[in-house]
């Protein structure tokens, strides 16, 4: 665990913002944030005692939100935003949220799309900065997928750097995930080697909601609200014929979160199988000998399976990563249909194999994920405008906080097999705790 949550500065503020806020103090409100207002990290009892017992300090996060100082003149400011990885609901939120705080709140002017990724900051991609605005961007959020466009892979962060210094980027927002992050935190290293000062911001974005450290992160939501009903169907395929199976594979690399929230809010799934579990297919309470069971009660079963659930099923073969150094996982989902229909040779009524999982992740966001993109924007704007730079703005306990890139990238979020979040799913499934 990090000692500390510090963010980096800058330097000092010392330009008054023009946000029209209250500053009075008092009684009234006092709407602008100072940065020594910080939140507990660990609201538990336990940890509670430790610091009274030990005369400790918590360890505490910075409040996100607007400073009464800042530290770029919005007048000479220029701003670029990029979005990296896969496609996730609300990333058009994000560039829309982002580009309307710097117009309104600050008065930027100059506010750019870098297109296609990272690698819209190497020249020799011969990919041109597109000039973003309020009318450029004011119906973008109705469409899922990235208007400036993605790409995976590393460029050289020296090329990069010097991208930013000749096109005079003060500001640089990445939206994207842990790859993503760990990339803009080398860009702000470089910077701060050559003594530059240009700010780096994270906006967190991964479907599979396994960065760490915060609540959640924006689409994921979308991502299993798409999704119930594609498994009610499912149910309704598989209980249309005798001993039915349905096999719906969603998204979860290293993380099931998707696949257990989408079994929770439809509950018609009868088996979730996710990365954190390892279960057996054979043997003595194998999930084959459990399916026959559930088969022979009920007559039919569905089938939740995250994409990287069961990868220990295939055999060892050399691991092969895509172009941002994730593990190319094997199909799952092809293997349990293989493997289903091998076992029980033709006793089914059918098996049927769904996968949405492109059509979920290109989707624009629903009600819920609209919003908190937008406030995840606006609070990673207020961060960059008072001069701090290296850290991604999220929820965490509720309250939207600022946090060091590097702390988030330490490690994925996963699902605790022994919490009652998964508890749940087991209470709603049905399913064995263990396969064996």
């Amino acid at each position: 665990m990090e000692t500390s949550f510090n963010i980096p500065n800058l330097g000092k503020p010392e330009i008054k913002s023009p946000l029209n806020l209250s500053t009075v103090k008092g009684d009234k409100i006092f709407n602008f944030v100072e940065d020594e207002e910080s939140l507990v990290y660990d609201l538990s009892l336990k940890e509670y005692e430790r610091c009274l017992n030990t005369g400790s300090d918590p360890l505490c996060l910075e409040v996100a939100g607007p400073r009464e100082s800042i530290f770029f003149n919005p007048e000479e400011t220029s701003a670029a935003i990029v979005t990296c990885g896969g496609l996730c609901p609300g990333i058009n939120n994000v560039i829309r949220g982002t580009v309307m705080a710097l117009y309104y709140f600050y008065k930027v002017r100059k506010i750019y799309g870098i297109p296609f990724g990272f690698e819209g900051l190497n020249p020799e991609k011969g990919h041109e900065f597109r000039v973003l605005n309020p009318d450029e961007v004011k119906e973008i959020h109705q469409f899922g997928g990235t208007v400036l466009g993605s790409s995976r892979g590393a460029q050289s962060v020296e090329v990069m750097v010097d991208t930013l210094v000749e096109k005079k980027i003060d500001i640089l927002f990445a939206i994207g995930g842990d790859g993503t992050l760990k990339g803009a935190n080398a860009i702000a290293t470089e910077i701060n080697k050559r003594g530059l000062k240009i700010a780096v911001v994270g906006i967190p974005k991964t479907i599979d909601n396994d960065i760490d450290l915060i609540d959640k992160s924006f689409g994921f939501e979308t991502a299993f609200d798409i999704a119930s009903p594609i498994l009610r169907d499912a149910h309704n395929e598989a209980t249309g014929a005798n001993k039915g199976v349905a096999i719906v594979k969603l998204m979860g690399r290293d993380s099931g979160f998707i696949a257990a929230s989408a079994a929770l809010a439809m509950p018609v799934v009868n088996f979730v199988l996710v990365p954190e579990m390892n279960f057996e297919l054979y043997g003595e309470g194998g999930f084959l000998e459990v399916l026959d069971q559930r088969l022979k009660n009920k007559g039919h079963a569905v089938i939740v399976v995250a994409e990287g659930a069961g990868q220990h099923l295939f055999e060892q073969k050399e691991k092969v990563k895509d172009a941002s150094g994730n593990i190319q996982h094997q199909d799952i989902g092809i293997l349990l249909k293989d493997v289903i229909n091998k076992e029980f040779k033709g006793e089914l009524g059918g098996v049927k194999y769904i996968d949405p999982s492109y059509i979920i992740r290109s989707a624009p966001a629903n009600s819920s994920d609209s919003i908190y993109c937008s406030r995840l924007a606006y609070h990673a704007v207020h961060g960059a405008m008072a001069g701090k730079t290296m850290f991604v703005a999220g929820e965490r306990n509720g309250r939207f906080v600022y946090l060091p890139i590097d702390a988030v990238t330490q490690k994925r979020k996963k699902i605790n097999l022994e919490g009652e979040f998964w508890f749940s799913v087991l209470q709603s499934t049905g399913q064995p705790f263990q396969m064996p």
